[in-house]
């Protein structure tokens, strides 16, 4: 099986993506390894700061080491001259905040995964033109999950994940699910700026572990 078929299979079956940047290397690496012991194999790290890169390469050397199966993605690529340097750093996807062409042509070349963000049905449908198989619903706490409702029809072939705004709720997370969403990203409202301010790994393992319940819950 492709690496990008397995991660279209991945995301759904984990149900969530947790997103993250932290300026701080070590620390960065240390919310990668609480995501992981929470039972996440799927994380989005997000292009925001200058160390994103080298924060990046640093990841990616203790995913190969010590965190077996765990498949990492980068954030916030707006052209294909940033996707291409990730993947030279070794990205397993990519994520866009918009629907980027370059950036799905340079995808394309090197047979990766990319989930662009769309947020009306004429760039879903681009995207879907292009090749897309996942559909980043950003901002989701705009969109919300009415709008997931109204358009899943046209598009039975495409995965929707919706980014920014998803509560770590019981209710929040449900609607997403019932109106067709096959996972929802996570990010500032699972590793809170107060949890990576104060290194405080264990809450954000626990905090995971509780949305990998409620996710787990809705399913069965």
């Amino acid at each position: 099986m492709e690496k990008k078929d397995t991660i279209l299979g991945l995301i759904p079956q984990q149900g969530i993506l947790p997103l993250y940047f932290y300026k701080d290397t070590t620390v960065s690496i240390e919310v990668l390894k609480a995501l992981y012991a929470a039972g996440i194999r799927a994380v989005e790290y997000t292009n925001r700061g200058e160390a994103a890169l080298q924060n990046f390469k640093e990841m990616r050397k203790v995913c190969d080491t010590e965190l077996k199966g765990m498949y990492l993605g980068i954030g916030t690529i707006k052209n294909g001259e940033m996707a291409q340097t990730f993947i030279d750093a070794g990205t397993d996807y990519i994520i866009c905040p918009g629907l980027i062409e370059s950036v799905a042509a340079v995808a394309d070349r090197n047979q990766m995964l990319w989930v662009p963000g769309c947020m009306t049905p004429t760039e879903i449908i681009r995207a879907e033109t292009l090749g897309a198989k996942m559909i980043k619903l950003f901002p989701g706490n705009i969109l919300g999950p009415g709008f997931m409702s109204a358009i899943k029809e046209l598009f039975p072939n495409l995965l929707f994940m919706p980014t920014g705004g998803v509560e770590l709720d019981k209710d929040n997370i449900a609607g997403w699910l019932k109106a067709g969403c096959c996972a929802v990203g996570m990010g500032s409202k699972l590793i809170t700026k107060q949890l990576l301010e104060a290194k405080d790994y264990a809450a954000i393992t626990n905090g995971t572990e509780a949305a990998l319940a409620i996710i787990k819950s809705l399913k069965s």
